[in-house]
């Protein structure tokens, strides 16, 4: 199989075949990470076809001393940044008034979500696992992450990082007993 950086110089020398192999490549791991990022299978897919877009446009800027794959994450990690930024979430005034100055009441939708002690719980966890989480090393941190809150599967982790799956599980539960560890010391 040819590497990335060939196939980035036969895509600047004009080689559109050459795209399309870095297109097949990644294709698949971009969706499964913007889908799982906006919950919307179809947005994904657009998503990612305007990801490999932008990907098109700047590749001449892309340094070969990085990794293409975290380059290209990149680009989508930005994109879907972009997209809820501009994304507008409808509000309304607690104050606001009709045409003749009648208050108008927004229906009321009983909360679901836990109780406000539940609530303060889980977030004195969360602070905890996240001042654990910063106490391991950066490459720990950042598979723990894909895994547990990304839910990148072992084999997608394994693929953007250029390693074995073994190597990525053994990682990934090195990275959970050591903020195990951490979350006692609390």
């Amino acid at each position: 199989m040819i590497d990335d950086k060939e196939l980035i110089h036969r895509t600047l020398a004009g080689e559109k075949e050459a795209f399309e192999m870095i297109i097949q490549k990644y294709q698949q791991p971009l969706v499964n990470y913007i889908g799982r990022t906006v919950g919307n299978y179809e947005q994904a897919l657009e998503f990612t076809q305007e990801v490999f877009i932008k990907t098109y446009a700047s590749l001449h800027t892309y340094q070969p001393h990085y990794k293409f794959s975290t380059w290209l994450f990149k680009i989508a990690s930005n994109y879907i940044i972009d997209f809820w930024r501009k994304k507008k979430i409808d509000a309304f005034s607690i104050d606001q008034q009709d045409q003749s100055g009648n208050k108008i009441y927004p229906i009321q939708i009983a909360d679901k979500g836990p109780s406000v002690s539940k609530h303060y719980e889980l977030s004195q966890l969360r602070e905890k696992v996240e001042a654990a989480l910063q106490k391991i090393p950066p490459a720990l941190r950042e598979l723990f992450v894909w895994r547990h809150m990304n839910d990148f599967s072992y084999e997608e982790m394994a693929e953007i990082k250029g390693l074995p799956v073994g190597t990525i599980k053994n990682r990934v539960f090195q990275a959970k007993e050591m903020i195990r560890k951490h979350m006692e010391d609390f």
